[in-house]
């Protein structure tokens, strides 16, 4: 019975071998995969639009201070603190009453000197016909002579005083000399203005505006260097087109150019300071603003671009996919350059005649035979806060060859950079040599900014030491910082509030425009600053790094 039943099973598994053996025999073979259908281009060398980017600061473009040019008491302010003010509007008034006082005493005293001109005229008629018959002395004659000329010349100085008196009297009624946007008075009406406290307040013109960015040294010679060697094409440093973009990211309507370079290198920022002018019709740029200056105009010559869909990351960095010469598809590994619009530079990794795939990437494996159609490479483009511009307006200077462009940028010390260039007022400047007291952005006290007695603006030196802040904030993105100002006790504590407060805004803003979330900054209310404090401290705002808001 065992034995049959042994014999049983061996039957049934023989069975069913050969049956699954007969299943196999009957399947058809797997189905080859069909090649890829991707769209590829053909690289070419062509000349690529560079745009560099830097943070500035507006400024205006002739700020004024109004100043008392006589001593008096201050009667009247005119004009409201901080609205527009046109040419020749009245801002202050001072007491007219000693000034109409003295013009009138000048007035009777020129009325005095003139009688005397005419008696001594009168007296000269007479006795030069006497002399002339040797009825009177030549003594007589001129003794009357030079009594005329002694009163024509009291005459003359009665006249000038006159007219002192009458300037004097007009300097009381201050107008404003250019049209702008005015600030606080800075004295109060009854307050005595002699040559020592003659400053009132200030005008700033609104259009146009100044855009003051830096370039370090090494970016200078970067660029030089770029510009030598032919990797780097640059138009004449006026037809450099500058586009702002706000605080918001919103990108400022009118276009502007550079206009000035400085000559030498700063001691204490070690950078270039470079300035843009840009129409400012609305007076929607106010003094004081952070923005950031995109360049336009420069080209990269003979360089390698591809569409940015084209370049892909991977655990070894970045990559393209290329079709070989048998139609198969394969990884090449690339070292990327910059990114303008729609275009990724190649730095080394890919040559002309190259065919780089732009889509359909996903289902390409490497080795796997693909189809290619090759299509038009998109043409070159810039695109600034999400909207494209024109990079071809700026490049009409493009027959101006590179050694002209070089000896422009040498000789000027030209507002443009690697476009590796990110800040302003950059990382490379010396600290050491700034007079601020942030001395550096890693020291575990607060950085201290200081402004100018009753400005909202940052100079070189604060805007150095914020540069580094920005840079540890962005290196370590589990820090938040604080920002705290410091408002004087003396004279009005309100507006001494609201000046410290505007620091703090204007140092909050700069770091948004660094690229500083504003989830990481936290504004404290302004200190009030004590006897005991220094006496620079009312125009100090500090930044303090911290693990934590609030911190």
């Amino acid at each position: 019975m065992t034995s049959g039943i042994r014999v049983a099973r061996l039957c049934l598994s023989l069975g069913m071998a050969f049956g699954v053996a007969a299943c196999h025999d009957k399947t058809p073979e797997a189905a080859v995969r069909p090649p890829a259908n991707v769209d590829v281009i053909n690289v070419a060398l062509r000349d690529v639009p560079v745009v560099f980017d830097y943070v500035g600061q507006t400024e205006s473009s002739q700020q004024v201070e109004i100043r008392s040019r006589v001593n008096g008491f201050l009667e009247k302010r005119i004009y409201e603190e901080g609205s527009l003010v046109h040419q020749g509007d009245v801002m202050f008034q001072m007491d007219r009453k000693p000034f109409q006082a003295a013009l009138d005493a000048a007035k009777a005293e020129y009325a005095q000197q003139k009688a005397r001109l005419d008696t001594a005229q009168a007296n000269l008629a007479r006795v030069r016909p006497l002399a002339a018959k040797n009825a009177l002395s030549q003594k007589d004659l001129d003794d009357s002579v030079g009594q005329e000329r002694a009163a024509a010349a009291a005459l003359e100085q009665a006249r000038a005083n006159v007219t002192s008196a009458n300037l004097n009297l007009g300097y009381t009624t201050i107008t404003a000399p250019v049209t702008g946007l005015s600030s606080f008075a800075k004295k109060q009406d009854g307050s005595y203005i002699d040559a020592s406290n003659s400053l009132l307040t200030y005008v700033a013109k609104l259009d146009p505006m100044w855009i003051n960015f830096s370039l370090s040294e090494n970016e200078m010679l970067s660029l030089r260097s770029q510009v030598k060697s032919g990797a780097l094409k640059l138009p004449g440093i006026g037809e450099m087109e500058a586009v702002i973009v706000l605080a918001d990211g919103s990108v400022y309507p009118e276009r502007g150019h550079i206009k000035f370079a400085d000559a030498s290198l700063s001691e204490e920022t070690g950078t270039y300071m470079i300035r843009a002018e840009v129409k400012n019709p609305s007076g929607s740029l106010r003094p004081g603003q952070f923005v950031r200056i995109k360049l336009l105009g420069a080209d990269r010559a003979n360089a390698v671009a591809v569409p940015q869909v084209a370049v892909q990351q991977g655990p070894r960095g970045a990559f393209v996919w290329t079709v070989d010469k048998d139609g198969k598809a394969q990884q090449r590994a690339v070292e990327t350059g910059e990114w303008n619009g729609n275009d990724w530079v190649i730095s080394s990794g890919l040559h002309a005649g190259d065919h780089v795939v732009i889509d359909n990437t996903l289902k390409l494996i490497p080795g796997a035979p693909v189809k290619e159609t090759v299509v038009a490479t998109p043409p070159a483009e810039v695109k600034i806060g999400g909207q494209e511009v024109d990079a071809a307006r700026a490049n009409d200077a493009s027959a101006t060859n590179a050694a002209s462009a070089a000896n422009a940028a040498a000789g000027s010390n030209a507002g443009s950079a690697s476009a590796s260039g990110a800040g302003g007022a950059n990382a490379s400047a010396n600290p050491a040599k700034a007079k601020t007291n942030a001395a550096s952005a890693n020291a575990s006290g607060p950085a201290q900014l200081y402004f100018a007695p009753g400005s909202e603006s940052l100079d070189a030196q604060s805007a150095t030491a914020l540069a580094a802040v920005a840079q540890r904030l962005a290196a370590s993105p589990g820090l938040h910082v604080v920002i705290s100002g410091y408002a004087d006790s003396s004279g009005s504590y309100a507006r001494n509030e609201r000046l410290a407060h505007a620091r703090a805004s204007t140092v909050r803003t700069a770091l948004i425009v660094a690229g500083v979330q504003d989830a990481r900054i936290e504004m404290r209310k302004p200190a009030k600053v004590v006897a005991t404090d220094p006496a620079d401290k009312s125009r100090r705002v500090d930044v303090t790094l911290s693990s934590a808001a609030g911190g």
